[in-house]
This record gives C-alpha cells, structure tokens and sequence, in this order.
C-alpha cells in the first residue's frame, strides 16, 4: 500500500477551507436546464441554506488508495452538519420523521416523535461513525453557554463500505468540531464531500447533493429546501425527468482496479474492454433526505411533508428495497420560541388544504437534489481498487434530448 496522506477539508459553504486546489464546481442541473423539467421555482442558491438561518457544515475525508488495511484505509468519509437555526442558535423547530424502508439509523427520532421538536443539529455520516458523531455533538453542545446543556442529537448514516475503510472509524471528535463550527449559511458543497464523501448512488458515484423550491405568492410565498446523502439505487431504472437515463447509459458501471478484493461484488477489472454488462450491487445502500421549510407547520404537518420525499425518490427509479435506509427528516423554522414556553405557546399554522403546494415542492426538491448530487460528484477509487464513475454529462444531455425532453 502506498504511503497515505490524509487530505480533511471543511466545507462549509461550498469553498474549501483546506487544500487551495479544488476542481471548479460542475455544472448543477438548474445551469444544464434540467430544473425546468422537474418542475417549480429554484430559490437564489437552489439549496437548503435558501431556508433563512440555515447553516451547513461538512469535514471531508479522503486519504491512501490501494489493498484494504483496516485501521488504515483508504479513507473516503466524512461528516455533514445542518443547523436549523445556526451554529450558535438553541431554540428547537417543529419537526418530525419519515421512514421509507427501515434498514438504517437516525438517532434521537423517537424524542421527536414524542415532543414534536428537533433539539440541536443534524449530523449525517457513516454507518459505523454514528455513535461517534452524536457522542462529539453532545461534547461540543455542553461544553457551550447557552446552548443545551442535555441532549438526545440526531445523527444519520449511509454505509460506505465499498470506497471507504469503514471499520478503521476514521472520523474523529475534532473532524465533528469542525463541521459544526465551522458551518455557514450560502451555496452548499455537493459530491464528493461530507458525509457523502464515499457514496453510491445508482451505480454511479454519488454524495451530498442540495435543491430549493420557492413558493407563489397565492400559494403563501414559502421556501422549502432538501439536503439529501445519496447512496441508493440501481442503475436499470434510474430516471430523470422521466427519461430512463440508466437504460441510456447502462455502461460505466462501478469496477475493479488491480487484484484486490472489495465487498460490493465487482469483479469485473476496469480495463476490461466492455465497460458494462455487469449488475452486481444494483440496489445496495441508503439515502437520507433532510426537508427544511419556512411555512409554518405542525409535526403532523411536517410528518406529511416527510412522506413525499418517497415520492421524488421514486421518480429517479428509487423503489425502498429491502438492504435500503430510506429515513427522512422535515422540520420548519417558523414559530420560533415556541419550545420554551411554560404554560401556553402561540403558534401559526397553515390549513391543511393549503399543504398542496408545499408537497409538490418537497417532491420537486428532492428529485434535484439527488441529481445535483449525482452532478456534482467525480469519478473515485477507493478501498479495494473499487472504481465507481461520476455521472457523464455529456451522455445526460443526450439521452434527454433523445427523448425530447431537452432541446
């Protein structure tokens, strides 16, 4: 194995803190006129942070390549922060949970079931770092005046197993710290990076990935922002815009670099000549979705929001299959002050008639989210020699002009 550099990067709005030399953010699918064919009105940024008072942080890492040598790497993993309210905020928002297929974890929801509140951040990392990165998340809150002394964090997870060293449990306390402090409002880092670093998402490399929807004003002018970890799906049905991409590009699908073995099932050496062919690991993996919104809602409001997060996934050919995490969360950053009333609390709240518009928007966002995700990641070697290619697209314009879905 060659000798490892750890590379950490905190990215919190979407610049690197660390390492001066970061590719040029790739175009994103409102600049490629594929936001147009999923439909609505992107906010400013396109982003989670377009929900006023959202800050998101993200510690980023990546280090070795080669054979695996747990303890050692390679490394391909990291950790995302979003704050509600602000880094420095301890008021709680309304909110409340979704779970599409069980066969994940997101720690502290049955506290949010209960009380309708969400208390503190929400971290998303991987599957063997959870522990790690609630337990640092209540270090870092207590040891803060003013924030809560006490606390039940919420921590989510896809697994990363196939690119990373997962049970060498890279990520540390202090890789915690710096997401969570070092978290900004603004344009939000996709791909590769945070908790997304060494993801999957249908067969190609996927990540971090961010939209918005902006409400009509007839319709009560609101902001609604997703934040999704993409790490799911296989690659004959996946979709945009209802195009079937993966039938399209049903090459280039995730391979193997020298002799070393990985746990994903590819065997299939990356310079073999037919790139394709091969379907191991077509519906492995998780995704978390995140849905913020300004409208003022209930917890059983924004369960309902919570819930149509499945139905943008479907849309991308996300079908909640039985190894899949698919567990949401929604929160809204209106009524503040309402959890630290003592006798009576007076909140706003829209009619439920009028959840129409937030719905269509949740789904509209999350679709674009998991393809900005899908966009903005590059091709990686991780753990292994495991190879997984970034989406072309080249070959995505394409099949969606094919279809006439794009001129």
């Amino acid at each position: 194995m060659k000798r490892m550099h750890l590379v950490v990067l905190c990215l919190a709005t979407g610049v690197a803190l660390a390492a001066q030399s970061q590719p040029a953010p790739k175009p994103r699918a409102r600049e490629l006129g594929i936001s147009g064919l999923i439909g609505g009105t992107p906010g400013t940024l396109d982003a989670i942070t377009d929900v006023s008072g959202i800050e998101v942080g993200q510690t980023t890492l990546i280090a070795g390549e080669g054979p695996l040598v747990v303890g050692k790497g390679p490394v391909r993993t990291g950790v995302t922060i979003v704050h509600p309210r602000g880094r420095t905020s301890s008021d709680p928002v309304f909110a409340s949970w979704f779970t599409l297929n069980g066969n994940g974890e997101m720690t502290g929801t049955t506290w949010i079931e209960e009380s309708g509140f969400l208390e503190g951040p929400v971290a998303i990392t991987n599957t063997h770092s959870v522990g790690l990165v609630r337990d640092a998340i209540l270090k870092w809150q207590v040891s803060r005046p003013g924030l809560q002394p006490w606390g039940l964090p919420v921590v989510a997870e896809t697994y990363d197993g196939g690119l990373n060293d997962i049970n060498g449990f890279h990520v540390r306390d202090e890789h915690v710290f710096q997401a969570l402090d070092g978290a900004r409002g603004g344009p939000v880092a996709e791909g590769n990076v945070g908790g997304g670093t060494g993801m999957i998402c249908h067969q190609f490399k996927g990540g971090i990935g961010t939209a918005s929807r902006l409400l009509a004003a007839d319709a009560g002018g609101f902001t609604v922002g997703v934040l999704v970890q993409c790490n799911y799906g296989g690659r004959p049905g996946f979709r945009v815009a209802g195009v079937p991409v993966g039938r399209e590009i049903a090459d280039v699908l995730p391979c193997r670099v020298g002799d070393a073995p990985n746990d994903r099932g590819v065997t299939r050496p990356c310079d073999s000549p037919a790139n394709g062919g091969e379907t191991a690991d077509t519906e492995q993996g998780s995704i978390i979705v995140l849905v913020a919104t300004d409208a003022p809602l209930m917890p059983h409001q924004l369960k309902r929001l919570a819930k149509r997060v499945s139905l943008g996934i479907g849309r991308m050919g996300g079908i909640g299959t039985d190894s899949s995490g698919d567990i949401f969360l929604a929160f809204s950053t209106a009524n503040p002050k309402s959890a630290g009333a003592t006798d009576r609390a007076r909140v706003d709240l829209i009619a439920n008639p009028r959840m129409n518009a937030l719905f269509d928007a949740t789904i509209q966002a999350t679709e674009e989210a998991i393809l900005n995700a899908l966009l903005a990641a590059e091709t990686m070697t991780g753990a292994g020699g495991l190879r997984v290619y970034a989406l072309p697209h080249d070959r995505l314009l394409g099949a969606l002009r094919k279809y006439n879905a794009l001129k």
